[in-house]
């Protein structure tokens, strides 16, 4: 089985060869990183083990971020591992903690790449956010001891129905999972279903509501309204947007500039994916908008001249900041069947919060915030033009929304308190059966 394991990983790597390449040349991407993904992980102390979190992407990055500061503070001596599979999340991994941890590409989990790479890790915990289980990985850390625990845990409707085709497959492999955090009774449910022994099974909620700045204050927000030469006028900020969104929001903010009241509005788009900076830039253009990038303003140092209608943020890690100084937030990829982006960070905020009908991967969030009139969904551009109008010129609606949402984030944070006591239980439990069996 092992080995037509590793068969099946060839296959589709050789399949997606071609795919890589193009990225590779076109969009500047998987340049780098090679030797990690291989197994090839230096450690500045690999002697000392290690907690070892992977986190996929930026999104899994930026959650793990409280939960990454409280073992900090309560295992001031354990070193951190944090690897991410994509170049944005390993960006921002870099970002936020490569000072104090050592950061690294997750690496392929074929046979000898993943034992190579465990031996060069040595962690004493692995921890996995949301949903990262390998085959390999798991069989490795069990064969050697080692707990793997999945954080913030979470299978989607979409994934579920495709998890369970291929049940007969993968029941081992969540069978060795030492503990499951899911983030909801619902997600729980499934991570048994899929073969995670029920008395595993935990429900610690959602660490995203942590990381949720609720308290406004956002490093950094203040800088960046001086830059961007931010006033009294409104900001909309479309935030984490995909592909065909950006154009539907310039066509919502054009009509919106030319009503009465409305003239002086502005808009920040934020892409969630970087080799799509260039594109949108192509469309703001072509709208006859004028704009400016932010990663000039940021590199610079300097202020922005006038009040440009429009900001591209095409740099990584800023759309917090961006969300602290808005007005209102659309939440991308929503409008679009990509399944959502974050939107806990802006209702988190205070900030009257949108997004569109497709938002899977946040369908617990999305519940919480509608059953509190604490968002709101719109189902294409007709409802998107109508509610930003409607915030816009009735401020006391779009605060209510605002408050009400931040209230339910407020009332959902908790989950990291939860999740590092039960990693204390497990790295307490494994020192204890090691001193025995001494």
């Amino acid at each position: 089985m092992r080995y037509l394991l590793d068969f099946i990983y060839i296959l589709a790597i050789l399949g997606y060869s071609p795919k890589l390449l193009y990225r590779r040349l076109v969009h500047g991407r998987y340049q780098g990183g090679w030797d990690e993904r291989l197994g090839n992980i230096r450690r500045r102390d690999p002697q000392t083990p290690c907690i070892w979190i992977h986190a996929v992407s930026v999104g899994e990055v930026n959650a793990a971020a409280t939960l990454v500061a409280a073992l900090r503070r309560r295992l001031p001596q354990t070193p951190i591992a944090i690897s991410a599979t994509t170049d944005t999340g390993l960006a921002r991994a870099k970002a936020l903690y490569e000072k104090d941890c050592d950061v690294f590409y997750f690496p392929f989990d074929l046979s000898p790449v993943m034992r190579k790479a465990i031996d060069r890790i040595n962690p004493s915990v692995i921890g996995l956010m949301e949903l990262e289980v390998w085959p390999n990985l798991s069989r490795f850390a069990a064969e050697k001891q080692i707990p793997v625990v999945v954080l913030n845990g979470r299978i989607s409707d979409r994934s579920f129905p495709q998890y369970q085709k291929l049940a007969r497959f993968i029941r081992p492999m969540f069978g060795r999972l030492t503990l499951a955090l899911a983030q909801t009774d619902t997600y729980a449910q499934r991570f048994v279903a899929l073969g995670c022994p029920p008395d595993r099974v935990q429900v610690t909620g959602s660490l995203k509501y942590d990381t949720a700045h609720s308290d406004g204050a956002v490093p950094g927000a203040e800088a960046l309204a001086e830059q961007i030469n931010r006033g009294d006028e409104p900001l909309w900020v479309l935030g984490g947007t995909g592909d065909g969104e950006e154009q539907i929001g310039l066509e919502v903010f054009t009509t919106l500039r030319q009503e009465r009241g409305l003239e002086n509005l502005r808009l920040a788009i934020v892409p969630r994916k970087p080799e799509r900076f260039e594109e949108v830039a192509e469309l703001i253009d072509r709208a006859g908008l004028g704009f400016v990038r932010y990663s000039e303003l940021k590199t610079s140092g300097q202020k922005v001249k006038g009040k440009p209608s429009v900001i591209l943020c095409d740099t990584l890690g800023d759309l917090k900041k961006f969300y602290a100084i808005s007005t209102l937030a659309f939440v991308g990829r929503s409008l679009v069947p990509m399944g959502g982006s974050d939107m806990m960070e802006s209702a988190g905020l205070g900030k009257c919060t949108l997004f569109g009908p497709h938002t899977f991967n946040f369908s617990q969030s999305v519940e919480a915030l509608l059953a509190a009139n604490g968002a709101i969904e719109v189902k294409d551009k007709d409802e998107l033009l109508s509610e930003v109008r409607r915030c816009l010129t009735e401020p006391e609606y779009a605060a209510r929304i605002a408050a009400a949402g931040q209230a339910v984030i407020r009332a959902h944070q908790g989950a990291t308190e939860k999740t590092i006591a039960a990693i204390l239980r497990i790295i307490e439990d494994r020192d204890t059966v090691k001193s025995t069996s001494i």
